[in-house]
């Protein structure tokens, strides 16, 4: 597929076309051989090898690739009527409607959409298949989320026969042939800049940032592109009248520090474009996690045992699944006014049981039974390790080994005849008002913190 190799690859002054990466001899808008305008020139690019990958719209693109009647059709991947907007297709966006807005705002936003309630295994599936085509370009593949990764190409030009640029595009025609979903692609020196370009030109966006102009380039741009410059701290910039990277980029890093402490060293660096992180393939989960948003808020303990009963059940099948356990188990509500509460408890061992992740966050969930009515009920644990020493038997608590072995026999029966082959007390017959005792808007298998959504 790749022509035009008499042309010396290297030379920065011969871009390329990215949908059928023929090198390019003149400076025109479309490309010489297919005609298409899809054209990438930049002086570094035959120089830079890290690089970002980000799924575009990805669950939303997966319905429509399964059912092509929704090509044209806004979508949105959503919990119901009372969850949040998981994602939604660029048509969506277009409307104003945007990842985590409340479902009802959504719909006002467009309601014409479809809303199709997610399919977390097939997604994993989808994702598991594009990591796995990241990493026969490289090693070096560092997981983000489901959906995105950093890879760093340096030295694969010998494996592929292009440079790293080159290796990139045909990766992204790849996946939309192969896969039948598309992404967007950042170029650049760094972590910090990779990403940043990945975002431009959305969707099918490949986009690439050099070392030669990041400081300036960074100069217009909102603090907000730093990472780690939420809402709540782009409020306390604003209020010291900073708005702008080049503003940070006028300032000391002593005086940044002296204001932010370890926060001021971040932005002095990130402002002068200078990330010296480098992409490491193997990112260690912090936490395992599931929630869900219910359809009407719940106040009463009995609404309430149900649901927790079954999102630890999967909490604990997960880590099952991994070879994990965890020392703490952390219990999020979030209130009818959109409070958030979380609450937490160290165990003496780590756990993997259902049973324990469940009598735990019970404990937490009874002290916040105070008349308040919750809109979602999460449970996690976090401290994770492998489950080598998890569970040893308690002592004091002669049933719990009995309790476990009841849990193991049940494991057994669901691998054998499905997830629903055997339920608890807690759960079985035991929907609540809002809608039946299982989760919806979970996390996914790869959650880095709880309920940390990227």
């Amino acid at each position: 597929m790749f022509t035009a190799m008499a042309v010396t690859v290297h030379d920065p002054q011969h871009g390329f076309c990215r949908d059928c990466l023929t090198l390019q001899h003149d400076s025109g808008q479309r490309c010489e051989r297919c005609g298409s305008p899809r054209l990438v020139r930049h002086p570094e690019l035959y120089r830079l090898h890290l690089a970002h990958i980000d799924c575009d719209a990805f669950y939303a693109a997966i319905e429509k690739r399964d059912n092509p009647s929704l090509r044209d059709r806004p979508v949105i991947i959503g919990g119901g009527k009372r969850g949040v907007v998981s994602t939604a297709c660029y048509i969506a966006r277009i409307k104003g409607v945007r990842s985590a807005m409340p479902m009802f705002k959504a719909l006002q936003a467009c309601p014409e959409a479809v809303v199709i309630k997610p399919d977390m295994e097939k997604y994993v599936r989808v994702g598991r298949e594009v990591r796995a085509m990241m990493q026969a370009l490289t090693p070096l593949v560092e997981p983000l989320s489901i959906d995105e990764a950093f890879l760093d190409l340096a030295g694969t030009e010998r494996l592929h026969g292009l440079p790293p640029a080159l290796v990139l595009a045909r990766f992204a025609l790849q996946v939309e042939k192969e896969i039948g979903i598309t992404v967007s692609a950042g170029l650049s020196y760094c972590k910090f800049l990779a990403k940043v370009a990945s975002d431009f030109r959305k969707p099918r966006g490949f986009s690439v940032i050099g070392e030669a102009e990041a400081k300036e380039f960074l100069a217009d741009q909102p603090v907000t592109l730093i990472w780690g410059v939420g809402k709540a701290f782009s409020a306390t910039l604003e209020r010291d009248g900073i708005r702008t990277i080049g503003q940070l980029q006028a300032m000391e890093r002593a005086e940044l520090m002296r204001r932010y402490g370890t926060m001021g060293d971040r932005l002095y660096r990130l402002a002068r474009g200078e990330d010296d992180r480098r992409v490491h393939p193997e990112r260690e989960a912090k936490s395992v996690s599931a929630e869900t948003t219910f359809d009407s808020d719940l106040a009463s303990l009995d609404d309430l045992v149900p649901v927790l009963r079954a999102l630890s059940e999967k909490v604990s099948a997960r880590l099952k699944r991994a070879g994990m356990a965890g020392r703490t188990v952390v219990l999020k509500l979030k209130s009818a006014d959109f409070r958030i509460r979380t609450r937490n408890r160290q165990l003496s061992d780590p756990t993997k049981l259902a049973d324990r992740i469940f009598s735990t966050g019970l404990e937490l969930l009874r002290r916040e039974i105070d008349g308040t009515k919750y809109r979602l009920l999460g449970i996690g644990v976090s401290d994770l390790s492998d489950d080598g020493k998890a569970d040893p038997p308690d002592l004091v608590d002669v049933q719990s080994r009995k309790r476990a072995l009841a849990e193991s026999a049940i494991d057994a029966l669901r691998e054998k005849f499905g997830g629903k082959a055997v339920e608890t007390g807690y759960t079985f017959g035991r929907g609540h008002r809002g809608r039946p005792a299982r989760p919806d808007d979970d996390d996914g298998p790869e959650v880095r913190h709880p309920w940390e959504r990227i």
